[in-house]
């Protein structure tokens, strides 16, 4: 069977304008695209009062613009910020100024979800609103901008997965993607963990919080549509992290599987793994709570 070679530009579009190249790529209209939908879904909820609680959005559609603001703040000020302190620590101290230089890649999902629950503090705090409604809003409308991220993430060649024989493989274009383990005859194909995860947090995540509002009512329960969101989220990403190719910094002789936490050679835990177990413990201890909080009232 013939390889799939990934030949995709991730340039959109350029043009010069004397010195300077301006160029659209694939990758920042994901994250615009993922805005546009949030800031629309989100009006689209609010306007349906039967789904919250006591018949009461938490938010007008006027103020879910105002929402917006400090989302976009807290995903790309939280994403840059996780992603220095999470995987390139040293790195950045060695050359803080690069920090800034956003356009040169480099964003951590988990930075931009702390910097969005600090922002969704904020915001809830300025305007007197329930912070807990107004997470469950924000969780819901989340998924499909990790869809179109993580498509960006394939289209760009970047975050590929491990080397695999499979009919899944792909050939990644760039040198570090070619570079198998000794033993590896021919070509490397590589697993396209990006569209596992596109697939996973994006697409079926959304329709499983889609079940949850509209058919179990879960905005009817403060808190619970925010945990499916962590618990469904966590879990994907856990599981994808088995075919995702770790990150080189984590990477040595010693430790070959990039493992930042590990019991021993085959097993262990990466970044990504240990950053996604307290959403899922957080999310499952708190559906508890609300479920043996109930039942003590009954």
């Amino acid at each position: 069977m013939n390889p799939i070679y990934h030949n995709i530009d991730p340039i959109i579009f350029s043009f010069n304008v004397g010195d300077f190249t301006f160029a659209l790529r694939w990758y920042a209209l994901s994250y615009i695209a993922g805005l546009l939908f949030a800031w629309k879904f989100m009006q689209v909820l609010v306007g349906k009062p039967n789904l919250w609680r006591a018949g009461s959005a938490p938010l007008k559609k006027s103020e879910v613009e105002d929402l917006m603001t400090y989302m976009i703040l807290g995903v790309i000020l939280g994403g840059r910020l996780g992603y220095v302190c999470f995987y390139k620590p040293v790195y950045f101290l060695e050359n803080p100024i690069e920090i800034f230089m956003i356009w040169k890649g480099g964003m951590s999902f988990h930075g931009g979800f702390l910097g969005v629950v600090i922002a969704a503090v904020f915001y809830a705090k300025k305007k007197n609103c329930d912070l807990i409604a107004v997470g469950d809003l924000i969780a819901v409308a989340s998924p499909p901008g990790l869809l179109f991220g993580r498509l960006a993430n394939f289209i760009n060649g970047e975050l590929w997965g491990k080397p695999t024989s499979s009919a899944l493989g792909i050939v990644f274009p760039s040198k570090a993607a070619q570079t198998c383990p000794a033993a590896w005859e021919g070509i490397c194909t590589r697993h396209p963990s990006q569209l596992y995860e596109a697939l996973l947090e994006g697409f079926l995540l959304w329709l499983i919080m889609l079940f949850c509002i509209f058919y179990l009512k879960s905005l009817d329960r403060r808190g619970e549509t925010i945990c499916s969101f962590l618990i469904g989220y966590g879990i994907s990403r856990f599981v994808v992290e088995i075919f995702r190719e770790p990150d080189s910094q984590f990477v040595s002789v010693i430790n070959p599987s990039g493992y930042v936490f590990s019991i021993n050679d085959s097993f262990g835990l990466s970044m990504g793994q240990i950053l996604s177990l307290p959403m899922i413990f957080i999310g499952i201890a708190y559906i508890l709570f609300i479920n043996v909080s109930k039942s003590k009232i009954r």
